[in-house]
């Protein structure tokens, strides 16, 4: 345990640390200054908070030290002292504010972090999340929507894939008039994730998804005809119209009917809906007891 004189020395420490490198005119020459911050990342905790702030702020002018800058900067988001865990998520944006590059592996730890406890952590990582977005919607939405569709460990994998619909619902959809810009490019690339993301999902994310797309102006009412056929072409992947009738398969029919009634506002376009008569659907309503009509 660190005693109150050894802590102040180390603070003290730091502070010429940062002060130098503030002070210089060619940052990148005063290697040892900014190692001692990260080197103080091993040292006591209000040390830790400071270094938090200090590492991130000083990362571009150092390439060498990156991987060491990082590691000892993640290191801190483990940290059981919730003070240290939050100054470093906000120090997080600062990684790729002028190292692009690094966008995808912070936005995916950010999602990771999702899953926080505690409410001031979380809303650390909510911010420090939409700080990134603002600084390369398509690269973060990228990496974001990763979270969705690779679900390697399911316990684990599940909760942060459930924590980022979540974010995205929330944090993302609302705001997507200030978030994708230049619009049409980022609508396109918006709806390419989500449709990569269609391949496991509830027929809650499913409608969810779908309200959101029909909300773009790319499928807008002065959307081209082929818009609106690569909308109904979702909600017929969606439907699995190929598959045989079975009526012990209670999901594929709660999709079916969902995915039906989802498009009837679209029949004004020849679809493989077509295929499927309403009297095919009235019939194994009746087999399977289904009280809609």
């Amino acid at each position: 345990m660190t005693d109150s004189s050894d802590e102040a020395k180390q603070i003290e420490k730091l502070y010429e640390f940062g002060e130098r490198l503030n002070e210089a005119k060619d940052k990148s020459q005063n290697v040892k200054d900014y190692e001692g911050v990260i080197d103080a990342t091993k040292t006591s905790l209000k040390a830790k908070q400071l270094a938090a702030q200090l590492i991130p702020r000083f990362f571009k002018f150092f390439p060498n030290l990156s991987s060491r800058a990082l590691n000892a900067h993640f290191d801190l988001i483990e940290e059981e002292d919730l003070a240290v865990r939050v100054q470093a998520i906000r120090g997080l944006p600062l990684f790729c504010k002028d190292t692009k590059e690094y966008i995808s592996k912070i936005v995916d730890i950010l999602g990771q972090l999702l899953t926080a406890d505690e409410i001031v952590e979380r809303d650390a990582v909510h911010k420090a999340l939409m700080s990134v977005l603002r600084q390369d919607v398509k690269e973060s939405l990228t990496a974001l929507f990763k979270h969705i569709w690779n679900v390697e460990e399911p316990s684990q994998d599940d909760t942060i894939r459930d924590k980022v619909l979540c974010f995205i619902r929330d944090k993302v959809f609302p705001l997507k008039a200030e978030l994708l810009r230049p619009q049409e490019e980022m609508e396109r690339h918006i709806t390419d994730l989500i449709k990569k993301s269609l391949g496991d999902v509830t027929g809650a994310e499913f409608r969810m998804f779908m309200d959101f797309l029909k909300s773009l102006s790319i499928f807008g009412e002065k959307a081209p005809p082929e818009r609106l056929k690569e909308l109904i072409g979702i909600i017929e992947g969606q439907a699995d119209l190929d598959a045989q009738f079975d009526v012990s398969d209670a999901d594929h029919i709660d999709r079916l009917i969902s995915c039906l009634f989802m498009a009837i506002p679209f029949f004004v376009v020849r679809t493989a809906f077509e295929g499927c008569t309403w009297q095919q659907v009235s019939q194994l309503l009746k087999q399977t007891h289904y009280t809609c009509f």
